[in-house]
């Protein structure tokens, strides 16, 4: 499993229109480490999550991604990426088993997990021909993570991962971490702290409102 990932933000700022939503950013994260970013709801902080995974293109500064030392190319960056977030959508007409066997298509696992494995761990055996779209939200949740963790992904991207969890999920969600997160680099953006409590640093959107 690939894992040293690196990422620095040279003054990096995001604006829509007129609003600068965060400004000169200048930070680096640095290979298997655990990081959270935090701030209120609304204040960026799927935006910089977003910016991270490439989504979207920063409005002043730069982004530099690097991978066992050698800087990456922007068109290789998404290889080496694996991202969840509440608003990605699954492909709801799959059953479990299709969809995950679908993503691995794309994204091999880790450990040379199998489908029968992801749904093992997910503990979803009497629904492995179930049709996403009769899932629940925490169900759906739980696999948008598992999908994202178990992934062969250098740089792992959590938003809001235990939302629609209850405790059992988010007990579950904590244990999936610790479990197969390993020595990779992690980023969650969230305000619970029990996403992140495990993390060795913080960074606060707000530090980057004026500046």
């Amino acid at each position: 499993m690939a894992t040293e990932m690196e990422v620095s933000f040279h003054n990096v700022g995001k604006r829509f229109r007129y609003e600068w939503i965060f400004r000169k950013v200048a930070f680096t994260f640095e290979a298997g480490k655990k990081y959270a970013i935090l701030g209120p709801n609304g204040s960026g902080k799927s935006t910089l999550l977003k910016i991270l995974a490439g989504h979207l293109s920063p409005s002043k500064g730069k982004v530099d991604f690097s991978f066992q030392g050698k800087k990456l190319d922007g068109d290789d960056v998404y290889k080496h990426i694996s991202y969840s977030a509440p608003y990605i959508e699954l492909i709801e007409e799959f059953t479990l088993t299709e969809a995950i066997q679908f993503h691995q298509k794309f994204k091999p696992f880790i450990n040379q997990l199998t489908a029968t494995d992801l749904i093992g761990i997910l503990g979803f055996e009497k629904s492995k021909n179930k049709p996403v779209r009769y899932f629940s939200s925490g169900m759906k949740q739980r696999l948008k993570l598992v999908l994202s963790i178990c992934s062969d992904a250098s740089l792992l991207l959590l938003d809001e991962p235990t939302t629609n969890l209850d405790n059992q999920g988010m007990e579950w969600y904590r244990d999936l971490v610790k479990k197969y997160a390993g020595d990779r680099l992690l980023i969650i953006a969230s305000n619970v702290e029990a996403d992140y409590d495990f993390c060795d640093t913080t960074l606060n959107i707000l530090d980057y409102k004026k500046r």
